[in-house]
């Protein structure tokens, strides 16, 4: 009677802490996608590869770093006349001395939700300020020197918690890619679902920038949540910085910038 008894609190206890976090994720996202005022996004670097000149680079970051990702949201939010004429302002945060836990190989859903569930906690561990998280990003972001011999890890965002963990080189020269990255994460988190197929291309109309231009080739812009943008029907390039981005109207839609 008293195991059944322990037994029926723990699994109360359970419920009562599965019912809190559902609660919490939910004010999150309406925290989030409300746009009447900026959402903070604190971007905490890493030394993810433990090179000298990688904790170099970190401390040279301050954050006019990532400026650019800043103005590319204002400058895409005039056209879908949000109410916050700023809706991400970045910051910078400590650096974290630790890793995050590495994502599953297996691509289960009972490990993706693990795996979530383990980041967060991680991500409670490792915000090393009082701030509140209700209405803000964390970021944290592997920086690694850059090799034309090894690809970075994939990035990821989490709209349950806010969590971006991004993979990014440590090198000016490379930071408009980096800033291209961190706004698709940042984007992730609020909501919005990548627009690229198994080969990495564009898919059409949604991941397209500009979906009506004619004659259809070359693409001037990357869709933001697509990564590239198309320059046929099988190829695609890279952009450099944010510049070449935009927010098109799917993302836009999933992310709450049209009703």
């Amino acid at each position: 009677m008293k195991v059944f008894s322990f037994r029926n609190i723990r699994i109360l206890f359970l419920l009562s802490l599965l019912a809190i976090t559902l609660i919490y994720t939910q004010e999150q996202k309406l925290s989030t996608t409300s746009w009447y005022k900026p959402v903070t996004v604190t971007i905490f670097p890493i030394n993810g590869d433990g090179q000298i000149d990688t904790g170099s680079f970190i401390n040279s970051l301050d954050v006019n770093a990532f400026q650019d990702i800043d103005e590319f949201f204002a400058r895409n939010s005039r056209d879908y006349d949000l109410i916050a004429s700023q809706p991400i302002q970045t910051t910078l945060g400590e650096e974290i001395r630790d890793l995050p836990p590495q994502p599953p190989k297996d691509a289960g859903m009972l490990s993706a939700i693990l795996y979530s569930l383990k980041l967060r906690y991680w991500a409670y561990q490792h915000t090393p300020d009082n701030i509140s998280n209700k209405n803000r990003i964390r970021l944290y972001v592997l920086y690694h020197q850059s090799s034309q011999q090894k690809a970075l890890p994939h990035s990821l965002g989490l709209q349950k918690g806010l969590i971006g963990i991004v993979h990014a080189y440590a090198n000016d020269k490379l930071s408009g890619q980096n800033a291209v990255v961190m706004a698709h994460e940042i984007l992730h988190t609020v909501g919005a679902s990548d627009k690229y197929d198994h080969h990495l291309m564009p898919i059409y109309p949604h991941g397209y920038a500009e979906p009506d231009r004619q004659p259809l080739y070359p693409q001037h812009f990357a869709e933001i949540m697509a990564g590239r943008m198309a320059t046929s029907d099988h190829e695609a390039e890279i952009p450099t910085s944010l510049r070449a981005v935009k927010v098109g109207n799917t993302t836009a839609r999933e992310v709450n910038w049209i009703p």
